[in-house]
């Protein structure tokens, strides 16, 4: 290869790895992803380790803990230290581009972001965040005029996308964010194409839904996988673009997410929660140009903090020394997983829909491995689960005596991780104060629309 792979990374908000054919979801359609899983590396346990809007978006331009970048609730600025992702790429001749939900700027939601607060994207057409698909404003370059995406916002996005792919100089390397909004509620809004697709009655439940709230669930997946399906289009649309533009073997694709959605599981709703649907993730990557690919399935665990060194390593850039992940691009070209087998799950201070109601919003601190799922809250463990056995979670075996002994290791196993990352596991509001953030009764830091 004459010159450094292209890089187009998509991600959808709110995208629970269980949504999607290829991993299984008997009810949504995604046809251009299946296929997209089969020409991939599919790692089948990638995690959201904070899995909440702001705090994996800033773990993901970083590389870094939210305990470092200091993003551990939504709506507060990012102020990086060290290099960001797109800073890191221009630095090696690349040209960068970011289209969609920012979400790490604060300010206001509807705001204007100056250039020196974009993390080193050139290509800039971006609001910070709305969740209105079909009236979604944005702001172009370096003008501060207010511009509306036409119709659904991510079609129209996508298009953009494939318009900077389309017309760039073919001699220079280019890498991409795409940044759906979907399928983040609210549910019901992708257009009705695709909403026609999906029945309440027909909807098959997981396991893990209780009876009370299954109508209520039916209805939010219906809308919630229109949403997948269109997005799903989309993917299909930007594959077929690469093609034709001739850049197939020297383009690395990724489709993930920022985290998941509970969606009725274990009674709850959103993410910020230690379980499945909230904390895994699709990460699908192609790229047919690497010497000896082979599209295939990892079980390794590779969470959003190692996705920035990962592409960086794959593209034969210097990863800054302020990143904290882990560069999993010798795995991806055959090697062995860089891991030690898990990943560090956190929330340091929950706030809004997880405290809401009768939710239960904890602070905690856990681990994902392989095979396990353990979490300990401020005063004592709480969760274990053997998601071999228990895939749905539905037997917590925090207090069997029968399990004590891999809880005990996996207790010592998650000290030995917060004590190598400097994590103390206080109390949020120390750390609120620490940063001198303010939040509202139910523990948000307020903003403006």
């Amino acid at each position: 290869m004459s010159r450094k792979p292209n890089v187009i990374y998509v991600f959808g908000d709110q995208w629970r790895q269980q949504a999607t054919g290829y991993a299984g979801d008997p009810n949504v359609k995604t046809p251009n992803i299946d296929a997209l899983a089969k020409e991939s590396l599919n790692f089948t346990h990638a995690v959201a380790g904070c899995p909440v809007c702001t705090p994996s978006r800033a773990t993901l331009l970083t590389g870094q803990r939210p305990l470092t970048h200091g993003l551990f609730v939504n709506d507060v600025p990012l102020h990086p230290k060290g290099k960001s992702i797109a800073q890191a790429f221009a630095e090696a001749g690349y040209d960068t581009a970011y289209i969609g939900k920012w979400h790490v700027n604060a300010g206001g939601r509807s705001n204007y972001i100056p250039p020196d607060r974009r993390l080193g994207f050139e290509y800039w057409k971006v609001l910070e965040c709305t969740h209105d698909y079909n009236n979604s404003p944005y702001y172009a370059g370096d003008s501060d005029e207010k511009l509306y995406w036409n119709g659904y916002d991510a079609i129209t996005q996508t298009r953009d996308a494939e318009s900077y792919i389309r017309d760039h100089d073919k001699d220079s390397p280019f890498f991409i964010m795409l940044s759906w909004g979907p399928p983040h509620a609210p549910y019901e809004t992708a257009p009705e194409r695709f909403r026609k697709l999906y029945t309440e009655d027909s909807i098959e439940l997981r396991p893990n839904v209780p009876d009370k709230i299954s109508t209520k669930t039916r209805e939010w997946l219906a809308g919630y996988y229109a949403h997948c399906s269109a997005l799903d289009e989309c993917i299909g649309q930007l594959i077929a673009t690469i093609k034709q533009c001739g850049i197939e073997k020297e383009t690395i694709f990724v489709f993930t997410s920022d985290h998941g959605d509970m969606l009725g599981s274990q009674g709850q709703i959103k993410k910020q929660r230690p379980w499945e649907e909230s904390i895994r993730i699709p990460f699908l990557l192609r790229y047919p140009g690497l010497p000896n690919w082979q599209p295939r399935k990892t079980d390794a665990i590779i969470d959003i903090l190692d996705m920035m060194p990962t592409l960086l390593g794959l593209c034969d850039i210097p990863i800054p020394d302020s990143v904290e992940g882990l560069d999993f691009s010798e795995h991806i070209a055959g090697g062995d997983d860089p891991s030690d087998g898990a990943t560090l799950l956190t929330c340091p201070h929950p706030f809004g829909q997880w405290t809401a109601n009768d939710h239960g919003g904890k602070a905690y601190r856990g681990l994902r491995t392989k095979r396990y799922t353990y979490v300990r809250d401020l005063q004592s463990p709480w969760l274990l689960y053997d998601n071999e056995k228990d895939p749905y979670q539905l037997r917590n075996l925090i207090g069997d005596e029968e399990a004590s002994a891999i809880r005990k290791e996996l207790d010592q196993w998650l000290q030995k991780k917060l004590e190598e990352t400097n994590d103390q596991f206080l109390p949020g509001s120390e750390y609120l104060k620490k940063w001198g953030y303010h939040v509202d009764e139910t523990g948000t830091v307020p903003y403006n629309d």
